[in-house]
């Protein structure tokens, strides 16, 4: 199994995600891996870890996930590995309920979410999200 974090979708995997169909909410899955220290393109802030930086990415996007009827319904440290292998493990993990992939898209391209991006670029070394649906049971 290939395993590659990244910051940004390339172009492809935008539009298979949002050429999905749309079908009701759904949970993403973020799999979190920080800078060691935040990295602004302009310079400042170089006191910040990239996580402290990642956090005031959060904080905003939280405010803008509730706006739009979602909620973040956990977020945490990664503080080990039971089960499995990966070469480097992730330092977070969060899950973020959206309405609608719409909704999520909406978001995702608004003049909000572009303000805040510089704080996610800046903490962030990579990440993985995964789209899910609630299932019946476990």
């Amino acid at each position: 199994m290939k395993v590659e974090n990244a910051v940004f979708p390339g172009p492809e995997q935008i539009a298979g995600f949002f050429g999905a169909p749309e079908d009701g909410p759904f949970v993403m899955v973020n799999l979190l891996k920080f800078k060691p220290r935040a990295e602004y393109e302009d310079g400042s802030d170089a006191h910040l870890t990239g996580a402290e930086a990642y956090g005031r990415y959060g904080e905003a996007v939280r405010v803008l996930v509730e706006n739009l009827g979602g909620n973040i319904r956990y977020s945490g440290r990664v503080t080990g590995l039971l089960l499995g292998e990966v070469e480097d493990l992730w330092d977070a993990v969060a899950l973020a309920e959206y309405p609608s992939l719409a909704a999520f898209q909406a978001m995702a391209m608004s003049p909000e979410m572009h303000a805040i991006e510089h704080h996610r670029k800046a903490g962030l070394a990579g990440q993985l999200n995964i789209r899910t649906k609630p299932g019946v049971g476990f």
